[in-house]
């Protein structure tokens, strides 16, 4: 079946399709709506460049783990 909107429930009923946007007002609540977080980085105990340096990268990489991050220059969509 096709549509002629960007924002439209499907027949069944158990979904909504948002191909337009959607605005979450104040105060409204989204429940079930999974949201990534990184994994914990310790503070940096670091006492050179060098050690800031991995320090700084190994965030970096968890951010990319995450997906808070593209993981590349030039990312695809998909």
């Amino acid at each position: 079946m096709s549509y002629n909107t960007s924002n439209y429930h499907e027949q069944n009923g158990d979904e909504w399709v948002i191909g337009g946007k959607l605005t979450i007002l104040p105060n409204a609540t989204v429940t079930g709506l999974k949201t990534p977080v990184a994994e914990y980085q310790a503070d940096s105990t670091a006492e050179n460049v060098a050690g800031l340096v991995t320090d700084f990268n190994s965030l970096l990489a968890k951010l990319r783990a995450a997906r808070l991050m593209e993981l590349s220059v030039n990312p695809t969509i998909t």
